[in-house]
């Protein structure tokens, strides 16, 4: 059984560029992961404390899916150039990768 992964990036975002980050995110970003085998959710979030500012999580069914052809050509050459633009503008941005290791629901 393939275990579920968990894709995770936080970034700031200097408050002149706010209102495109969140178009490219909502127009361009997620639709382009979501639209990639394996993806299954993209939430967004604003934090009430602390930094990063904002932060992504994309659930996966495997981690496995990061090195699928799709994604490695989504973040290599397939790179729009709004994508490449709004990456220019993030400001302490961390990504991480997990797997799951345990899971319960009420």
């Amino acid at each position: 059984m393939t275990k579920p992964g968990l894709l995770l990036f936080m970034t700031d975002i200097d408050a002149a560029h706010e209102t495109e980050f969140h178009r490219w995110y909502e127009e361009e970003h997620i639709r382009e992961r979501l639209a990639i085998p394996g993806f299954l959710t993209a939430r967004r979030f604003l934090t009430l404390e602390g930094s990063p500012k904002y932060l992504a999580i994309y659930d996966l069914e495997s981690p496995d899916v990061l090195r699928s052809p799709e994604y490695q050509l989504m973040i290599g050459t397939g790179k729009t150039p709004w994508t490449r633009r709004m990456e220019q503008l993030f400001v302490n941005a961390r990504r991480n990768v997990y797997v799951g290791i345990s899971e319960r629901r009420r």
